[in-house]
């Protein structure tokens, strides 16, 4: 399994929104995240929205997101969460991703 982490910037202004539609995500963008490899799938918030995310995919991250990006299901779900997130080009959220190096890992 490779651990992928990533960094994304909630707006401020809309934090607790996003904490909310998170705390009841679509049942079936967690399917098609299950079903696409997404494991142990975690995102963690800065209070100045600084976002980072984390999972487990049998896939690289182009992988994973183009294996996502096949569903119409995550398409609604961009479209839907994109005003929530700082961007200067407009792109979706799962275009938008950072990701970062792992530089250590405890077993």
């Amino acid at each position: 399994m490779k651990r992928v982490g990533f960094l994304l910037k909630v707006r401020q202004d809309r934090i607790e929104e996003y904490k909310e539609h998170h705390r009841h995500v679509w049942p079936e963008m967690l399917d098609a995240l299950r079903d696409t490899g997404w494991h142990n799938y975690s995102l963690f918030m800065r209070p100045d929205g600084l976002l980072f995310g984390y999972f487990e995919t049998p896939d690289d991250l182009a992988t994973a997101s183009a294996k996502m990006a096949e569903r119409e299901i995550n398409t609604r779900w961009q479209t839907f969460m994109a005003p929530y997130f700082e961007s200067t080009d407009n792109s979706r959220p799962d275009e938008m991703l950072v990701e970062l190096e792992e530089v250590f890992h405890l077993d």
